[in-house]
């Protein structure tokens, strides 16, 4: 790097210059020196920093540059960072590859530089995923459903697996190339496709999937072991011929478990042996599928010799003789063979035989003819046979006998387990699992947008091509008695694929071995890590636990959990029951795949832009369909128990687990539903019979932003029992920009308060210059499209009277104005702080009606609502309606009782009788009283003076207004002064009133004489009360008809006057005021 330098503009510096390497070391080192010197001041000389002559001032200038192109966004620049400072971010990103690199880094004793990975498609995706797929299944299995299902069927399941599978890599490969691949594999691009609780239910079922292919790969070696290997190794020896596959099972278990604890432990200890292995097993896969092939060519010009002994057309097990012949010519003379004496009772001539040994002769074919010899016609069907049926060649004459006891120690090979195709597809559809293996390293790859695409499809591709010629080719080249012979008994126990490779059977059979092995120490490796990454996701919270592992990340206790579960697929002991176990959770998983791509490309979310272009919703779909097929083919009664399992998970993380925003397919399917439900329902009201309270919920809150009445949202919560709409508003006094942090904590304590209250809505919060603009705004504008409010809830404002209050009067009866012209109903809660909580629980009570008007019926409904909920189910409803001196009582009651009645709402019915009587001297009284304190608010003014007349008028008649007005903001005394818009007319006529000396403002208060339409009003706010109370003093709540606003504005004080009259002595009261539409029917 150059010592020294000139430093030029930024303009200056257009041509490029000629020595750019030099000015790229300048810029460097320039920029070092401006972090060295980062908050320290520049001095202060005055002039320009970029017109600075002096050298040492680089890193000013370098600053400067800066500054002086882009000072219109200075201000942002802790927030939305430059575009070069982004993109080198994004150019060094790197990913760690999952879980190796740090355990080779802990077991190695010092940290390396993390270099950027170097695998490419072949190494990183193809060849794991070919050692993945291509499996035990092949060796063990793959003949014997060849040669039960005939080679058309076994093909038609092996390209319906492989279909499956192919859908499911080309949907995976459009979410894979969908962004940055982090090192998480397909766990990671299912949950952050589909959300949280899909991602929770499908990661564990890939992860039990995962762990039962351990526990089946584990089968497959001990299998092979006692099988082909080393019979005599069995612990456990059968004492007849019957007990050999019980004796088989349990030595399976022994040594199964054995082996898992084994390979746990090397998983545990070293488990970067265990991926610098992975090449040797994949290289055993390899060299046996080629010594297949190297042995079917043979065939062709050399077959083997390979004799099959058969009686008539039935398969002899070679274990119990040498010579497949009932007598041997020997010296001039014949004795009986080995053979003769396992069917009859003695090595005699005459001795007495097995019937059908007697009637059928001892015959020797070959078993694998060669691929010339035309045995595919003979294999192209399907022999399905039940459990313990003789494996029999087809065209051979045998003669028949009645049907025998079937003697266990007679030596023929029998069908251990019953076959039919549904239950051949569950079997071999583990053989084409594995495709995710290059997904679950996308950490390592150089390109992973570009290698899991191409490699996970040409794994597929070839392993499809592998199993579709293998099926042609064992049904061209092996007999058919031979192909239905699971554990080659016809052949003295050897490996049926064994016998067919080239140039020696224990190629397979040691190949076979190592690759079980091997695949079994893979999932052992890969399932601890998958079930840590969901843990350490914290959408399940039972399982964080087994997030936590070793000092350098190793999944200890997950791997104690999969060594677990792995266990109990071993104690099932049959890798024919483990199989279609797996089967399960594999195609779950990738349905969900299939699932994920179709819903985002039917979404067109603006984020799906995936580089990989040949993917279409309707591939994904039918992959989907398919896996769900195979589920259900493969064994219907599994299939529900994953599904089961599935959605247990799916409902324990909605419930429980922690919330999660991937921006996830689900939620863009639930926006779109709810869009197209939103549109479906825009064209005009609800009929009657669909017609529930859509709420909205006016809170008030404190200075500190605190919801005063949560009683309020118990109430709502009872009400609507989850139902319906709920919209929860607010209104905070100011402007948007000085009072946005307060709005903010405002909405969270109201979020958290009705996650508390379990109210089930919406909340919306304004911030308006006026709380009566704010509620005026709420009321029109709450909700969207045809899902917005019909009623609003609100409390009844306790302390109305007091003119400071922020809520005051004015503010109420002008909501109430606005929610009757909204064509709105209204119910207004008066003590709402008595109302009961959710957790309370009344065991008897009476909840009252007192119907005196008939406006829509809420009246009648909402009782019938609050009984649905715990804390009013006990209550009795009663409903009273008042009857003028004209009225018919009896008549009316009988009405009623049959409206009701027809109305399906049980419940008493009274009738209260109001008789006319004269005017009381209290109601005068109280009626006086009302119109004076009307008056005095009225004659309040700004000015000093007369606010000081005033308090002192009201502090002699004993009312609460004083320490309200004693405690205003005072104001100048001069009128010019006031601090108000003046014009010429108001100076003049504020000076005269200053003038008059006496008080005639308030001395007509005292001569006042009530007006009579007000003392009609306190009459029959006063007689109602008395009825009310005379019946429902005890009720638990009272439900009144709210009688509306006066039409003239100026009685607006006395109409609170009058409802404060009409609840007096009344513990719970609900005010309600129907928006005057019909809401019950007395249709269905």
């Amino acid at each position: 790097m150059p010592t020294n330098f000139t430093v030029v503009p930024v303009e200056a510096r257009a041509d490029g210059g000629q020595d750019e390497a030099a000015e790229g070391a300048a810029a460097a080192e320039a920029a070092e020196a401006a972090e060295g010197a980062e908050g320290t001041e520049a001095p202060g000389d005055g002039n320009p920093r970029e017109n600075s002559p002096f050298i040492n001032h680089v890193e000013v200038e370098q600053e400067s540059f800066e500054g002086k192109n882009m000072a219109l966004f200075e201000e942002e620049m802790d927030s939305n960072p430059m575009v070069s400072s982004l993109l080198n971010k994004l150019a060094n990103y790197t990913n760690l590859s999952q879980g190796v690199v740090e355990h080779e880094e802990h077991e190695d004793g010092r940290r390396r530089e993390v270099k950027s990975p170097r695998m490419g498609t072949f190494i990183g995706v193809y060849l794991p995923c070919l050692q993945n797929i291509l499996g035990v299944i092949l060796f063990l299995r793959l003949t014997w459903i060849v040669g039960a299902a005939g080679v058309l069927e076994s093909f038609l399941i092996v390209f319906m697996c492989c279909t499956c599978t192919m859908l499911t890599a080309i949907s995976m490969s459009a979410i894979a190339t969908n962004g940055v691949v982090p090192a998480g594999g397909s766990y990671y691009m299912i949950s952050r496709s589909l959300g949280p609780e899909f991602g929770g239910a499908v990661g564990l079922c890939f992860y039990l999937g995962t762990t039962f292919a351990g526990a089946m790969y584990i089968l497959g070696t001990i299998e092979i072991f006692l099988t082909y290997i080393s019979p005599s190794a069995a612990i456990i020896q059968a004492e007849t011929a019957e007990g050999e596959a019980t004796a088989m099972l349990h030595n399976m278990r022994v040594y199964g478990t054995c082996t898992l604890v084994l390979m746990a432990m090397v998983v545990f200890v070293g488990v970067k042996y265990v991926n610098k292995l992975a090449l040797v097993f994949l290289a055993c896969v390899v060299l046996s599928i080629l010594a297949i092939y190297a042995g079917v060519i043979k065939t062709a010009f050399d077959p083997p010799d390979i004799p099959v002994c058969l009686l008539g057309n039935r398969t002899l097990s070679r274990r119990g003789f040498d010579v497949c012949a009932k007598f041997l010519a020997a010296n001039n003379s014949t004795a009986p063979t080995a053979l003769w004496g396992l069917f009859c009772n003695s090595s005699m001539p005459n001795a007495t035989c097995d019937e059908y040994f007697a009637q059928n002769n001892v015959t020797e074919i070959q078993g694998i003819p060669g691929v010339a010899s035309g045995v595919l016609l003979d294999n192209l069907w399907s022999t399905y046979a039940d459990k313990g049926t003789f494996v029999e060649r087809k065209n051979t004459p045998s003669v028949p006998v009645p049907e025998e006891s079937r003697a266990g120690n007679l030596p023929y090979v029998l069908t251990d387990i019953m076959t039919y195709f549904t239950m051949l597809v569950g079997i071999y559809f583990p053989s084409v699992t594995g495709i995710m293996a290059g997904s679950n390293r996308s950490g390592d790859l150089r390109d992973a947008q570009k290698s899991i695409p191409t490699g996970t499809i040409l794994a597929i591709v070839t392993t499809s091509f592998i199993y579709l010629s293998c099926i042609v080719l064992f049904g061209a080249c092996i007999e058919g008695v031979i192909l239905r012979d699971k554990f080659g008994e016809a052949l003295q126990g050897k490996l049926v694929i064994g016998m067919l490779a080239w140039p020696s059977p224990w190629v397979i059979v040691i190949g076979s071995f190592f690759s079980t092995c091997g695949a079994g120490l893979q999932s052992l490796t890969g399932a601890p890590r998958l079930l840590q990454a969901i843990a350490r996701d914290g959408i399940i919270p039972f399982l964080q636990v087994f997030g936590h592992g070793k000092a350098n990340g190793e999944p200890t206790w997950a791997l104690l959990l999969t060594a677990l579960i792995c266990e109990t697929g071993i104690l099932i002991a049959s890798l024919d029951s483990v199989a279609p176990i797996l089967s399960m959770f594999f195609l779950m998983c990738y349905m969900f795949v299939n699932l994920a791509c179709a819903v985002q490309t039917l979404l067109r979310t603006p984020n799906w832009r995936p580089r990989f272009r040949y993917y279409h919703w309707a591939l994904s779909f039918l992959g989907m369909s398919l896996c769900l097929a195979l589920m259900f083919i493969c064994s219907w009664y599994y299939a529900l128990f994953a599904m089961l399992i599935a959605g247990c998970i799916y409902k324990y993380i909605e419930y429980r687990g922690a919330e999660k925003e991937w921006g996830d397919g689900i939620r863009g399917l639930s926006l779109n539903a709810a869009r197209y439900a939103l549109l479906r329902v825009e064209h005009g009201p609800p009929h009657t019979k669909n017609w529930r309270p859509q709420v909205l919920v006016m809170l008030s809150l404190d200075e500190e932003q605190r919801v005063k009445h949560p009683r309020l949202l118990s109430l709502t919560t009872q009400l609507k029992a989850g139902k319906g709409l709920t919209i929860v508003g607010s209104v905070l006094e100011g402007t948007y920009l000085d009072k946005h942090v307060e709005a903010q904590r405002a909405e969270e304590n109201i979020r958290s308060l009705m996650g508390v209250e379990k109210t089930k809505g919406f909340c919306q919060l304004v911030v308006s210059s006026s709380l009566r603009d704010g509620m005026s705004h709420l009321i029109q504008s709450a909700g969207l499209g045809g899902m917005k409010h019909n009623t609003v809830l609100m409390a009844w404002p306790e302390s109305w009277k007091q003119e400071a209050n922020t809520f005051s009067w004015k503010n109420f009866v002008e909501t109430v104005r606005d929610t009757t012209t909204a064509q709105q109903a209204l119910l207004v809660a008066k003590n709402v702080d008595l109302f009961p909580q959710n957790q309370e629980r009344f065991g008897d009570g009476d909840i009252d009606v007192w119907w005196v008007v008939h406006d829509g019926g809420l009246l009648m409904l909402l009782p019938f609502l609050l009984r649905q909920h715990k804390v009013w189910r006990k209550c009795r409803m009663r409903i009273f309606t008042v009857a003028q001196v004209d009225d018919n009582s009896i008549q009316m009651k009988k009405d009623l009782q049959m409206f009701l009645y027809h109305l399906r709402i049980s419940a008493e019915v009274e009738v209260v009788e109001m008789v006319e009587n004269d005017i009381s001297a209290f109601t005068y009284e109280k009626t006086l009283m009302m119109e004076q304190r009307s008056q005095i608010l009225k004659q309040m003014q700004l000015s000093k003076t007369e606010r000081e007349r005033e308090a002192q008028l009201i502090h002699d008649r004993n009312t609460a207004s004083h320490s309200v007005v004693a405690t205003r903001t005072q104001a100048p005394s001069t009128p010019d002064k006031v601090q108000m818009t003046w014009t010429k007319e108001k100076l003049i006529a504020e000076k005269y009133k200053n003038k008059e000396p006496g008080m005639s403002g308030f001395k007509d208060l005292f001569s006042l004489k009530p007006n009579q339409s007000n003392v009609r009003r306190m009459h029959t706010a006063v007689k109602l009360n008395g009825v009310v109370l005379s019946r429902s003093r005890g009720a638990q709540l009272v439900l009144l008809n709210m009688p509306g606003p006066p039409r003239n504005r100026q009685g607006d004080e006395n109409y609170m006057e009058f409802l404060e009259v009409l609840t007096e002595g009344l513990d719970r009261v609900l005010l309600v005021r129907g928006s005057g539409r019909e809401v019950v029917t007395i249709y269905s």
